[in-house]
């Protein structure tokens, strides 16, 4: 076995296997998964040689990668330029079905009062800050952990009177409120009725609740479920964090087989 494959087995003894980028599709959150998470989300680094990493793979898959994200489309360009991979973003609320494709918003224009609230709201919370999506808002508190609880009961409120059709969706030191009818596994389901994806397995990598949606797509369409960091409901293996998930995807690169 090939000695990068043979590491990447050893960082989980439940992850058996490497890919066939023959047979699979390959569906990857990015934060927390092939990047580290920082303080805020316009401080992350991408790691020298990902982006390459990331264009080889998609060159072996045939083009049956996409990335699915709680960012938009364009700020997972911006992160993985020259790239424009087929891509979800705003967890399924943007959607990108072919490589340097237009970007179709699937989501209703998001209600300004809703909007303002939730900015309101973060202003009366040190360390607490807003991250509009144009299509979502999200409402970050991790440096302000203390503020989770009292946080997240105020964001219910608000949304519990703003009406049907938006959800709260937690992650890691944030609440996410997003429209209930998009997540990350309406996107792999999206992605998964279109060629190059049609007909292969689906992978789905990703750290946080906010990708368990992505996993039950995967293992509903004959796939896997690969969490990073925690075993998360439905994960299939675990992998110990983004520095683990990109030595596995650089050895299925350089020659893992999937069976």
């Amino acid at each position: 076995m090939h000695s990068s494959a043979a590491r990447a087995r050893a960082l989980d003894p439940r992850l058996p296997h490497l890919l066939d980028p023959g047979t699979h599709a390959l569906f990857l959150d990015v934060d927390g998964t092939l990047i580290d998470i920082a303080p805020h989300p316009d401080a992350v680094r991408i790691p020298e040689g990902l982006v390459g990493l990331i264009e080889g793979l998609s060159a072996a898959f045939g083009g049956a990668l996409a990335l699915v994200s709680g960012r938009t489309v364009a700020r997972l360009d911006g992160l993985f330029a020259p790239l424009a991979l087929p891509a979800a973003g705003v967890h399924g609320a943007e959607l990108r079905l072919v490589a340097g494709g237009g970007v179709d918003c699937e989501a209703q224009p998001f209600p300004e009062r809703l909007r303002l609230g939730l900015h309101d709201l973060a202003r009366g919370f040190d360390g607490v800050f807003t991250e509009d999506k144009t299509s979502a808002v999200a409402v970050h508190y991790r440096a302000a952990p203390q503020a989770g609880a009292p946080l997240g009961a105020a964001i219910a409120d608000l949304v519990e009177a703003a009406g049907r059709g938006y959800a709260v969706l937690p992650g890691h030191m944030v609440f996410e409120v997003k429209p209930a009818q998009h997540d990350k596994g309406t996107a792999v389901a999206a992605f998964l009725r279109q060629p190059p994806f049609a007909g292969r397995r689906p992978v789905f990598v990703g750290d946080d609740v906010t990708d368990e949606a992505g996993f039950a797509a995967a293992r509903a369409h004959g796939g896997r479920a690969i969490s990073v960091g925690r075993e998360l409901p439905g994960a299939d293996a675990v992998l110990a964090d983004a520095r683990a998930v990109r030595a596995w995807l650089a050895a299925t690169l350089a020659g893992g087989t999937g069976r």
